[in-house]
């Protein structure tokens, strides 16, 4: 079950980096508005990371895909690639993988507390 998980999350990563790099006018387009691609994504992609990799840290798996993240706008300042680099869309990244593992940190964090509590 994990490694079709994987699969589909690696293929989604790539996906994701290729549209990244696609003229705008070429790109499929979700929302009108960029941030709200780029949130989406990113929640996306986190929500996968943690069905895919479910022993993986959350912080260890958010800062990858932060990373991640900050490759695509790097590549996007490059003048061939006739894409902008902002570092908004990045803040959008990083907020999408915030929001996609608060859920998850909420319960670590009350199993935690709330655990010699009968």
């Amino acid at each position: 079950m994990l490694g079709g998980a994987r699969v589909v999350f690696w293929a989604t990563l790539v996906i994701t980096f290729v549209i990244a790099e696609m003229p705008p006018d070429k790109a499929p387009q979700l929302f009108s508005w960029d941030k709200a691609e780029h949130f989406t994504a990113f929640y996306v992609l986190s929500c996968m990371a943690i069905m895919a990799y479910p022993r993986t840290s959350l912080l260890v798996a958010g800062l990858w895909l932060s990373l991640f993240g900050a490759t695509i706008e790097l590549v996007q300042a490059l003048p061939f690639i006739h894409r902008d680099c902002d570092i908004k869309d990045w803040i959008a990244d990083v907020i999408g993988i915030a929001s996609s593992f608060a859920p998850a940190i909420f319960y670590q964090w009350r199993r935690f507390v709330f655990s010699g509590i009968d």
